[in-house]
């Protein structure tokens, strides 16, 4: 067992109230405050609303287009509805952005601890998703040699532990 209070110390947790919630949690705050589950709700229903309007698309042509009645299509864009990551995903495919980029909109925090080095971070990761694999390849072995042998070892640990 970890001591918890070093846990949620070390990650910079704060002991919040959501409104939604019947017991107190912990999180971290972002660049303005602690969100709540509500708040960030409604930032992905605006992110869902401009990059439908963005690719000219009606509510009824993407709710087609996931199978999904204009009602329910339409509780997402109003934050009435919280979708599943299956859904998540088929989004992407149908609108073609990458997941990150709705997580970003609603915690931008997640990527750095200033405004501008969030968006900082957020812009490489645009631009690395856009290389061609052989580029991709000799960036990770370049970004590999720049970074000191631990910290190196552990990033790529991390980011696989996370990811499962």
């Amino acid at each position: 067992m970890i001591d918890l209070s070093s846990y949620k110390s070390a990650r910079g947790l704060i002991e919040t109230n959501d409104p939604e919630l019947e017991r107190p949690v912990y999180r971290k705050p972002g660049f303005e405050g602690i969100q709540t589950a509500r708040e960030m709700d409604e930032r992905i229903s605006n992110f869902l609303k401009d990059i439908r309007e963005t690719k000219n698309l009606s509510r009824a042509e993407l709710a087609h287009l996931l199978g999904l009645s204009v009602s329910v299509y339409g509780r997402y864009e109003r934050a009435e509805s919280r979708m599943t990551v299956p859904r998540l995903i088929h989004l992407c495919e149908l609108m073609g952005f990458m997941p990150i980029d709705m997580i970003f909109e609603a915690a931008p925090h997640l990527w750095g601890k200033t405004p501008e080095e969030a968006e900082e971070r957020r812009t490489l990761t645009r631009l690395i998703e856009q290389l061609p694999p052989d580029t991709t390849r000799d960036l990770i072995r370049l970004l590999k040699r720049m970074t000191p042998g631990e910290q190196a070892t552990d990033a790529i640990s991390a980011s696989r532990s996370e990811g499962s």
